[in-house]
């Protein structure tokens, strides 16, 4: 448990058809500047490039406790007062939503980045408790790979493990899950990296046979476009 430590929400919004440029919109003029002023920090917002009524973003706070009290500051507060029903009718499920910590001693979106590009997440499902385990074990036997054939790694997250500060929004609770981030220039470069690591045996006969041995589910990667507004990108 972490509740002095940087917390860090993955989420992702599954909207009605059509809707997600009117949420877009209205996110990005009206929810950007309140919620970070109420204590949060806005890292990254993306248009998920496979899925048009999928929008995925992420925000973090300090800890636990300033996690509640931000959120209760915004949500709680005049600019949801007057636009969240309008956000919310964009939307057909806001609750796919992964409270994480930093792995290791990995410092998130450390960079100074662009807001183009294309930013890969990559989802591993794990046993209870193992995410540790694999992520260190990932930071020695995949990272190295990822890198060499073209990848910009800028995060890597664990389950954080502390109750929900404000169960006013729903979590993915008792899940164990190990999450990475990477950025690329644009999609050809994003195709050339694929290309290589299916390639590779230092991929496919070492790193990603163990990485696959160890999830519950196969491997979710979500291939994502930052927005306007994202502070995320290449």
């Amino acid at each position: 448990m972490s509740d002095t430590a940087p917390v860090f929400e993955l989420r992702r919004y599954r909207l009605q058809p059509e809707k997600r440029e009117r949420l877009l919109d209205l996110f990005e003029r009206e929810f950007v500047e309140p919620q970070e002023q109420a204590g949060m920090t806005l890292h990254g917002l993306y248009r998920d490039r496979n899925d048009p009524d999928a929008f995925v973003w992420m925000r973090s706070f300090p800890d636990m406790a300033r996690r509640k009290n931000a959120l209760s500051a915004f949500y709680g507060g005049e600019v949801w007062r007057r636009w969240g029903s309008e956000a919310n009718d964009t939307m057909l499920n806001s609750d796919n939503v992964l409270l994480l910590k930093a792995a290791g001693n990995s410092l998130p979106f450390a960079g100074t980045y662009g807001t183009g590009g294309l930013v890969a997440v990559s989802v591993c499902s794990l046993a209870p408790g193992r995410e540790e385990d694999v992520a260190a074990e990932w930071e020695r036997s995949c990272r190295p790979v990822l890198e060499s054939c073209g990848a910009r790694i800028d995060a890597a997250f664990v389950t954080e493990r502390s109750v929900n500060s404000f169960p006013r929004l729903p979590v993915r609770e008792g899940e164990s899950v190990f999450v990475w981030i990477s950025a690329f220039p644009d999609e050809a470069r994003y195709m050339q990296h694929t290309d290589r690591l299916a390639r590779s045996p230092a991929w496919t006969g070492s790193a990603f046979a163990w990485l696959d041995a160890q999830l519950w589910r196969p491997l979710e990667t979500a291939s994502l476009s930052p927005t306007r507004r994202s502070r995320h990108g290449w």
